[in-house]
This record gives C-alpha cells, structure tokens and sequence, in this order.
C-alpha cells in the first residue's frame, strides 16, 4: 500500500519533472476573488489527480489514519495574478478520505469537478469561534475553516468515524465528511474540511432553524434577523409554531438514524476489540468481529452539536420560478428560475439527464431530503442533519456547565452539559417536533 511518504515523493518528484502537468491544467483556471480558494481549487484537484494513480487498498490500515501527503510549489508561474507564487498544500489522511468518499455514494472526478470547475460561493453563515463557511459552485459541498484543535478532534474520532459510517452503510445524519487539508499562503495557515451539503444544490431554502433541544440563550440575535436568509434557534422554534409534516414511515426511519447517532445503548455481551481491523471494502468483517450496536456521539463524548433544519417551501419557489421567467430578459443568465440551480456546465449530468419537477428531488444527491406528508399544512421538503459535532466535554465545557448552573438555577435547559444527558435530550427535543 502506498504511504504518504511515496505519495509525497510522488508529487514531488512529478512537479520537478513533469512542466507539462501544469500547462495542463489552465483549462481549469483556478480562479477565485481569495487566493486562498485558488490553492484549495489547485490542491483538490492535484490530489484527485494523484489518488488515481494510487491502488486501491483491500483495507485500511492504523497508519493510513495518521497519513498525510502535502506540496510545497515555489516559483509557481500558472494564472499568477490570482494564484500566490508561494504556497503549501497539505491533505491528511487522504485514503481514508477517498474511502468514506466512495461509502456516502461520491465519485472521486464528480468531487473533483465541484471543487474546481470554478470558484467556490461566499456564504453569510459564520459558526463558532469565527469559521468561515463557501459551497461549491454547485452548492453539493461545504467548505469550512476548522481550528488545528478541530484537526486534532477530528484525527481522535476519525477511526471509530469511519467504522461507524462502515456499520450504519453511509446511513447516518452525521456530517459527510469528505477532506481535510491544510493550506499555507504567506506563511499563514488555514485548515479547511469538505463535507456534503445539508441542503440542497436546486431546492431553496426559505428558513432554517439551529436546534439543540436547549431553550436558554437559544434566540436569534437581532444581527443574525437582518441577513437575508437568518439562522433561527429553538426557542425560535417553539415561538413560530413550527413543526416538522413528515409521514410515519419517514419519521420512523429518520428517528432511528438519529438514535443511533447520538445515543450511547449497547446490546449485552458484545464489545470492541482493539485488534479489529478497518476494512476498505467489507463492511461483513465488522459484523463478524465482536462490535458494539450502533452509537456515536454520545459514546465518544462529544457534545454542543446541532440539527440543522431548512425548510423549502414548494408553492413559493414555484411563484418565484414564474416570476423569474417573466422578467427573464432582465438578468445576465447568472441564476435558472430562481430555485437554486447551479450555473449550466457538462459536469452537471446529473441534472440534465433527468428533469425534476418542483418539490421533486434526487434522493442520491440530497441526502437529507424528506418530503413534507399530504395533510400537511403547506407542501414543502425539508433538509435535516446533525453538524458541529467536533466539541468534546473537556474541562473548559465542564466549567462553562458550572457557571450556567449557578447563573440558570439547576433545573434550566442550558446547552452546556454531559454528552449522555445531552444526547437524550436533543433526541427527546427532535421527537416533538415531529408531526
């Protein structure tokens, strides 16, 4: 199996010799408005390029969830005006990545396509500690800027991450998560994940709620009101009447991927062997070995993490969509009806091959899509998933749970607090949204 020493000689050895590689890829451009997207753009797609022409391992080994391959291009003379002449590019854990890529159903040249064919799209949103948030140009995927201490959490869970996406066959409402890299521009360094998009790449989303299953401080500030699509919380929620219109068969389906997901139950007699081996391709080796029953977050004591809720409202994109038509002579061919559909190019065949009608969507590509039921009182699709899920009860949590109940009183619903009653409770708050 290849190590990220041979990938790394690999690329390096390729850029000292192989001048043509990079005239090759002007087709590309790699152009973005920030030029650290211009080296993410470069980096995705020299890595895609290389990992094709590394073999496909029969499984995974301890060492491929401590690899890492990086770059480092000096005198780079490419689309210069927009590209830096200096730049590191570093992907950890890349097989790993290629693997998880392949279990949630992504083809390595589709991911490649989305990430490059041009530059990903600004977003408004900004999480903790000041993350900054783009999607792909065709919306597919989220790029977000992540703390070297998220690295370091997501380098502690990313094995029994992947065994759990082996377990549960890529059915999870977890994050997708499908590359983490490092980028240094000027000597500064920026580490970026890739995951799935919650949403969806054609459905707009007319609101969307951050829930916890926590009503203390859990309000939309007044700042976050003004944006043009604004993150509401769960008090929000509760306020606005909202619910979730989903059938029984799909809230059966829905609650039980987020049990297993954020509850710790195990079924008596099995446990985890540290000799089990992380399979590639066998997902029946793991059912084999003894194991634990499906569990995660809480297992793993992570806390602080959210559903993310869109709502797309059927009846208006409709509206919006024949309005849009109407005064199509006065846009710049920059947006399809009004409903989100990313700009024309050949890598979309998934689009045009097959024409969806309003509400309508590809379940293979919305993954977290569910149709709202028929006695509902509008017809809408909602998208819903678990994020933020890389915060560990450590001793800053703990302490931040001490202070909350002093100031709160003991019986508050405050976000703060241990990874078991966390779980049961975000889990009992979503089962009463359901309608």
């Amino acid at each position: 199996m290849a190590t990220a020493s041979s990938i790394a000689a690999s690329i390096a050895s390729k850029t000292k010799t192989k001048k043509k590689h990079f005239v090759a890829q002007k087709v590309k451009l790699f152009r973005a408005s920030d030029p650290l997207l211009s080296v993410l753009m470069w980096g995705v797609n020299h890595s895609i390029n290389e990992l094709s022409h590394v073999q496909i391992p029969i499984m995974l080994m301890p060492d491929d969830f401590k690899a890492y391959s990086k770059i480092k291009v000096d005198n780079h003379l490419f689309n210069k005006e927009n590209m830096p002449s200096h730049f590191k590019f570093k992907e950890y854990c890349p097989l790993v990545f290629r693997n998880l890529r392949e279990r949630f159903g992504i083809d390595d040249q589709d991911f490649q396509n989305s990430l490059t064919r041009a530059a990903p799209l600004n977003s408004d949103s900004q999480g903790r500690s000041g993350a900054r948030f783009h999607t792909s140009y065709d919306k597919r995927y989220v790029i977000k800027t992540i703390t070297s201490e998220d690295v370091a959490e997501m380098h502690n869970i990313l094995k029994k991450y992947h065994q759990f996406i082996v377990e549960c066959h890529g059915n999870t409402l977890l994050p997708q998560f499908l590359g983490m890299y490092r980028l240094t521009v000027d000597g500064d360094e920026t580490y970026m994940i890739v995951t799935r998009n919650v949403f969806s790449h054609r459905l707009s989303v007319y609101k969307k709620y951050d829930l916890k299953g926590s009503t203390v401080a859990r309000e939309a500030s007044d700042k976050e009101k003004a944006k043009e699509l604004p993150t509401y919380k769960d008090n929000d929620f509760i306020n606005d009447g909202q619910k979730i219109y989903i059938d029984d068969d799909n809230k059966k389906m829905f609650l039980e991927k987020l049990r297993k997901d954020v509850e710790v139950w195990i079924n008596p007699g099995l446990t985890l062997t540290k000799s089990l081996i992380l399979p590639f391709y066998s997902p029946l080796l793991y059912s084999m070995s003894p194991s634990p029953s499906l569990q995660f977050l809480a297992q793993l004591k992570l806390m602080d993490y959210s559903l993310l809720v869109g709502i797309h409202d059927v009846e208006r994109a409709e509206q919006e969509e024949v309005e849009s038509e109407d005064n199509e002579g006065d846009d710049e061919g920059e947006s399809d009806g009004g409903i989100g559909t990313p700009p024309d190019s050949p890598s979309n065949t998934l689009d045009s091959t097959k024409p969806l009608s309003p509400g309508e969507f590809d379940p293979t590509i919305d993954v977290y899509a569910i149709k709202s039921n028929d006695s509902a009182p509008r017809k809408e699709v909602y998208f819903m998933a678990v994020i933020d899920i890389l915060q560990h009860y450590d001793a800053k949590k703990k302490a931040a749970h001490a202070a909350k109940t002093v100031k709160h009183g003991a019986g508050a619903e405050i976000s703060t607090v241990n990874p078991e009653q966390y779980s049961k409770r975000f889990y009992d708050f979503i089962t009463t949204i359901l309608s």
